[in-house]
């Protein structure tokens, strides 16, 4: 899973990239174009419990990796400010799964806004219009070839052109009043059929109003964003990037006492994290033995041999059962074996449908 972390110059979003990955990426730079890179684990308390019960060789985490990308230069006459960005960093983008939208929501006269004011449902417009116009150069490049080159072919291909142009004249008209392609309400053929586009605004966002230090009015900010972002596959919440990161520089006891004076119940990465996995519709399943403790981030609704495939492609070929057994039900009892004794371990097929914390073991033919 790979999420780029975007926002205007100025919004923190370098920071909340070192808050998420405790790393020391430059901040300050209003707009240069750095472009950080950084791998998460992701936390798991049922992992160190399954650890305790198996005494593994290894723990394996789900990870995330994160992406800090430069601000886009703003769209004028003739020119996309997406499109001026460096090949590498609008590939990332693009490749990203969703996006982390940091917005500007403190104040601090050391570092001015490049508006002039804070002015966070401005900022969060301002990025979706140029996503926006991103994605609306490339719907309209691709009907202008459509309209020539798509009328030629064999019949399968001209019937396969035209209903994707009959599906981007629906989008070019939601894009030009100002709405994102996640809005759409696209059919699932209709979404695999335009998935090599990558649009922006087709991926699921989390709005991140990065907020100040203490902030009374926090809240209320995040409540009144949140009820007029309302748009499919988005989140809003809030976070104190600084008082996050300085979180991250303490060691685990400090931080604990640290975190319950100021009444602050999971850091922000777990948070984020969290709400990622939410807003991507992921769970994660585990596996647990001897050798290896592990979690595998599926999404939710796969079945057993979506869960195989995860693990092998190997394992789904020759997929025969799943054994499985609720994380609650296993550590309860202890043991594997004590699972299978009192029932609640149990054979599932093909089609199962995969539960967040289901303990897999699958077993297939070679």
């Amino acid at each position: 899973m790979q999420i780029a972390i975007v926002g205007l110059a100025a919004s923190g979003k370098t920071t909340v990239f070192n808050t998420l990955t405790r790393g020391h990426a430059e901040t300050g730079g209003y707009g240069a174009l750095t472009l950080n890179v950084g791998v998460v684990k992701v936390p798991d308390d049922r992992l160190d419990r399954l650890a305790e019960i198996f005494k593994p060789k290894k723990v394996v985490h789900a990870d995330v990796t994160y992406v800090d990308l430069p601000a886009p230069p703003a769209s004028h006459e003739g020119h996309v400010g997406t499109e001026e960005l460096p090949a590498e960093h609008l590939a990332r983008l693009r490749e990203s799964d969703a996006l982390l939208h940091v917005v500007r929501a403190f104040d601090d006269p050391s570092v001015p806004h490049p508006e002039g004011s804070v002015d966070p449902a401005r900022d969060v417009e301002r990025l979706d219009l140029e996503f926006i116009l991103a994605d609306l150069a490339i719907v309209e490049r691709r009907l202008e070839r459509l309209g020539t080159a798509g009328r030629h072919g064999t019949p399968a291909e001209r019937e396969a052109n035209e209903r994707e142009e009959a599906i981007l004249e629906r989008l070019k008209v939601e894009l030009e009043v100002g709405r994102p392609i996640r809005d759409a309400g696209l059919a699932e053929d209709e979404a695999k059929a335009i998935r090599g586009f990558r649009f922006l605004t087709e991926k699921p966002v989390l709005v991140l109003l990065n907020v100040g230090e203490g902030d009374p009015s926090a809240a209320a900010l995040v409540e009144r964003i949140g009820a007029s972002y309302d748009h499919r596959s988005a989140m809003v919440e809030g976070l104190s990037a600084k008082i996050e990161m300085e979180l991250g520089e303490l060691e685990p006891d400090e931080a604990a006492a640290f975190m319950a004076e100021l009444g602050i119940a999971e850091s922000g990465l777990e948070r984020v994290i969290r709400l990622s996995y939410r807003l991507l519709g992921l769970i994660s399943f585990l596996t647990a033995g001897p050798d290896e403790v592990r979690a595998w981030p599926v999404p939710d609704g796969s079945t057993a041999v979506d869960a195989a495939a995860a693990i092998h492609t190997d394992l789904a070929k020759g997929f025969i059962r799943a054994e499985v057994v609720a994380y609650e039900d296993l550590v309860a009892l202890g043991s594997t074996a004590e699972a299978r004794r009192h029932g609640r371990l149990r054979s599932e097929g093909r089609t199962y449908r995969v539960r967040d914390g289901d303990v897999i073991e699958i077993l297939f033919s070679r």
